[in-house]
């Protein structure tokens, strides 16, 4: 069944793939659509046999793989509770992703090849969950940076598709190097890639050191800061995060099925699964911590300010990414992978409700032309309400009852406060800050799209010069429209709002149904065998604790019902005025653009160079244009010297003769 699971995705896009043309869309669609609903049936029926096992780890060989010398490394699935999880999670919201893309791509001439795209990054990604080695991690690692790299890129005749795929794609080869690096590390310290091996012996290895460049470094420190560096790159934390906001030029269903539930998890299942290793590198873990909040605080001031629905999105993914790894560096790591779980039904379903959004305003992105909208599409908009609630962790912490982001979230803040550490008070201390920023950009969003008056005429024929071009409307392949009549729009097809639905009831449920796995009573027998259960989630919570994250919450939803519906002409002015805060916040801190400074241009000045003086004066200089070039001057030379005439032939032979004798002569006539 396990191996199923796996490879049913792989052989949806072998068909898809290879097949789409000679078949057509709609069976493609509905080849790829119906066999990751089995997947996705199979990874519920996993997820309840791990459990009742009580967190069991059942190893399913599939073929043997690399063996030379000492080193052996076989493709095998590994199922325990961390796989189970994240097998619910891919397959569930990746299934509802193809549904939903039957009818969001529906006037797309190559859905053929999207749907095999789907399938195959759902496949990578479910290598990368269920290896057993850090060599089968890594194939199915790189294999989601390809298929995501595709994904991105779906529509390559865009130029700014194009830089966004190549711009994720290289982002994540610098972390890839370090994780790399990091496994390179494992082997030279452990001698085996396999993960049992490596951490039972990981705690003998606790305050060993090795020397680089004459200093005595200690090895576990190392090496899960090496594989930390993948997973900044993997899960867009800060430093390594300018590909995720970039990478909304994708389709809306790409958004949600990679940047919001699976592939940017990646780092987070990689510093969980690790965590008998982490467990023993106290400096790693603080790094994680400080990494974690910095980017959760970060992301959430950028989302403030951004005027594309779907940026604010994955400003929010980027940031609750921050949350999960915040919690891993005060050693929650069952925490870090509740929120994971959470988290994914309530992003995809805010993704794929702002994908709802876009498909009733004629694929417009951008809030401000919005406005009004829940007279015409109400489901969308009480989805898009649902998803809300959710991300912005809305309960009742005395009575421990709220929606799914509530137990998750609050989990996270409250492990942080309990860790005790000056990093855990620091970690604590900007999450609940971020705690506040989310509910505001969040009901921003959420308030200009859907209430007030409808302002999408307001802008038919203004030209925002002063801003990115990357605020314009990205999603669809037609370019940019004018924003309809309000009474053109209209609400998304029934294939679009199935998938809504589904993940609306998670977003709900998810937290309260399946507390008792993660965090409850039952969390400890669940990741027995999977990760290692902190006790930083156990002591006793001051009120304010308690209440902080829902003070913050109603106080973000206050201030963005005060400017966006009250008093909307403050904000508007606000924004018209441009100040240094607004700014900074609204060009992301400006990475980009120290970026461009620090590394883009020098590459390209000193690409130009070795081609201009490299290539153009060294290399052809002594190449084709030097040595190359005189010699064919040369051989054109003597080629002038075959005239044709007996007569000139002749006279070089008389001239050879007479050079010959007087040679003779004069070298012989002393001897003689």
């Amino acid at each position: 069944m396990y191996a199923t699971i796996v490879f049913l995705p792989f052989l949806g896009c072998v068909i898809a793939g290879l097949f789409g043309r000679l078949i057509g869309p709609r069976p493609s669609e509905l080849v790829t659509t119906g066999l990751l609903f089995v997947s996705a049936a199979l990874s519920v029926v996993a997820f309840a046999q791990v459990a009742l096992g009580g967190g069991a780890t059942q190893i399913i060989p599939i073929l043997p793989w690399i063996h030379s010398g000492d080193f052996a490394a076989d493709w095998t699935v590994r199922v325990d509770g961390i796989t189970a999880v994240m097998l619910v999670v891919v397959t569930g919201v990746s299934s509802l992703v193809h549904l939903y893309s039957i009818g969001y791509m529906h006037e797309d001439p190559h859905r053929p090849r999207f749907f095999a795209y789907l399938s195959l990054f759902t496949f990578a990604m479910l290598m990368l969950v269920t290896s057993n080695n850090f060599l089968q991690l890594f194939f199915g690692w790189e294999g989601v940076g390809l298929a995501s790299y595709l994904l991105i890129g779906f529509w390559y005749t865009r130029p700014s598709a194009n830089a966004a795929a190549i711009k994720a794609f290289i982002v994540n080869r610098v972390g890839d190097f370090g994780f790399a690096l990091g496994i390179f590390g494992v082997w030279a310290a452990f001698h085996t890639l396999d993960f049992d091996a490596v951490f039972v012996a990981a705690p003998a290895m606790a305050g060993k050191t090795f020397i680089f460049a004459g200093h005595s470094v200690d090895i576990l420190t190392t090496l899960c800061l090496l594989l930390f560096v993948g997973a900044m790159g993997k899960s867009a934390q800060l430093g390594l995060h300018t590909w995720l906001p970039d990478a909304m030029e994708g389709p809306t269903p790409v958004s949600a099925l990679i940047h919001a539930a699976t592939m940017v998890t990646a780092g987070v299942f990689l510093v969980c699964r690790c965590s008998p290793m982490f467990q023993h590198a106290p400096v790693a873990l603080e790094f994680v911590t400080v990494i974690g909040a910095t980017t959760a605080f970060f992301a959430a001031s950028v989302g403030l300010f951004q005027n594309d629905i779907k940026r604010v999105i994955a400003y929010s993914t980027c940031s609750q990414l921050g949350y999960m790894f915040a919690a891993a560096g005060v050693a929650a790591y069952n925490a870090a992978m509740f929120h994971l779980f959470t988290h994914a039904f309530f992003k995809a379903l805010l993704f794929l409700g702002a994908g709802s959004v876009i498909h009733a305003v004629h694929h417009e992105q951008d809030m401000r032309k919005m406005g009004g909208l829940f007279r015409r599409i109400p489901f969308t908009w009480a989805m898009m309400l649902i998803g809300n609630l959710a991300l912005t962790g809305v309960g009742l912490p005395l009575l421990g009852v709220g929606l799914a982001g509530f137990y998750s979230k609050d989990a996270i803040i409250n492990s942080t406060y309990l860790a005790g550490t000056g990093v855990g008070s620091y970690a604590f201390t900007l999450l609940l800050i971020a705690a506040g920023m989310t509910s505001f950009y969040s009901w921003r969003q959420f308030l200009l799209t859907f209430h007030g008056r409808y302002r999408g005429l307001d802008h038919q024929h203004v030209t925002h010069s002063d801003d990115h071009a990357h605020d314009e409307p990205m999603d669809g392949d037609r370019g940019h429209q004018h924003a309809p009549k309000l009474e053109d729009v209209h609400e998304s097809p029934l294939v679009m709002l199935v998938p809504l639905a589904v993940l609306a009831v998670g977003a709900v449920f998810a937290g309260m149904a399946f507390t008792h796995f993660f965090v409850g009573d039952g969390a400890h027998e669940f990741w027995r065998a999977s990760l290692v259960v902190g006790s930083g989630e156990e002591g006793h919570l001051p009120l304010w604790v308690e209440l902080g994250p829902l003070v913050v919450t109603i106080a973000g939803f206050l201030i963005a019902y005060y400017y966006y519906i009250l008093h909307p002409e403050i904000a508007a002015a606000i924004q018209a005025r441009r100040g240094l805060l607004y700014l900074f916040l609204y060009n992301k801190w400006y990475f980009d653009e120290l970026y461009e400074f620090l590394f883009v241009k020098p590459a390209m000045r000193l690409g130009r160079f070795l081609w201009k003086r490299g290539d153009g004066t060294v290399i052809d200089g002594l190449g084709p244009d030097g040595v190359a070039a005189r010699v064919l001057d040369a051989a054109r030379g003597a080629v002038k010297l075959q005239t044709g005439y007996v007569y000139h032939y002749a006279l070089a032979m008389l001239l050879g003769v007479v050079a010959l004798v007087t040679w003779f002569m004069m070298t012989l006539g002393g001897k003689l």
